[in-house]
């Protein structure tokens, strides 16, 4: 009887929360794709694209995942909100920046505004995962083209990976968290956050 409440009581309060920053410019499909996450890995349905209106300031989601909590901030791509986002680099674990890859008129304008987050020196260190989104739709790039067409030097210097996702009917999404966790758990970023926390290891 002791080990199955000791075995509870680990489960309960062994799960470590990461935090993981959601950006990307206007229109991409960041809201989408965080009520895809919600629908995906918890019982709360998420809302219907067509009820999701553009992200003015935060949207917060919580999932759960093995050992993980992830706690996910969606942050509004407007040119007037940009900037914004820097205030939430300092407790980031993680970046997932959303590219609408049906949409290369406005490549140019996402890989400026990536390059200025990629810059700053409070994001060091932070696993990066580019999502090129909207594979739903016919005139979609890959996301093997879309990193051609980035050429992001600034990607020598951290963990990153493309992947190609639809947050409308959730292709890809479960491969991009997977990918996102075990990275973050590998993470000298995470051990730093871990460490100024009081947290000294993935199980504390």
């Amino acid at each position: 009887m002791f080990s199955l409440f000791y075995g509870l009581w680990k489960y309960m309060f062994s799960k470590t929360e990461l935090h993981v920053l959601i950006i990307g410019i206007d229109k991409a499909g960041k809201t989408t794709l965080l009520e895809k996450l919600k629908s995906v890995y918890s019982n709360l349905e998420g809302l219907p694209p067509d009820r999701i209106v553009p992200t003015v300031g935060l949207n917060i989601g919580r999932i759960e995942v093995e050992n993980s909590k992830l706690l996910f901030w969606d942050l509004g791509g407007q040119p007037g909100l940009r900037s914004i986002w820097e205030k939430y680099y300092e407790e980031a674990h993680a970046l997932i920046y959303v590219i609408d890859a049906a949409c290369p008129s406005r490549f140019e304008d996402a890989k400026s505004e990536l390059e200025k987050v990629l810059r700053h020196d409070e994001l060091q260190g932070a696993p990066l995962l580019i999502l090129a989104n909207k594979q739903d739709l016919p005139d979609s790039v890959s996301a093997d083209e879309l990193d051609r067409y980035l050429d992001l030097k600034k990607l020598d210097e951290r963990v990153y990976m493309f992947e190609a996702v639809s947050a409308y009917d959730g292709m890809g999404i479960k491969e991009s968290v997977e990918w996102l966790l075990e990275v973050m758990e590998r993470s000298k970023r995470t051990e730093m956050l871990r460490a100024r926390a009081g947290v000294t290891g993935p199980g504390a």
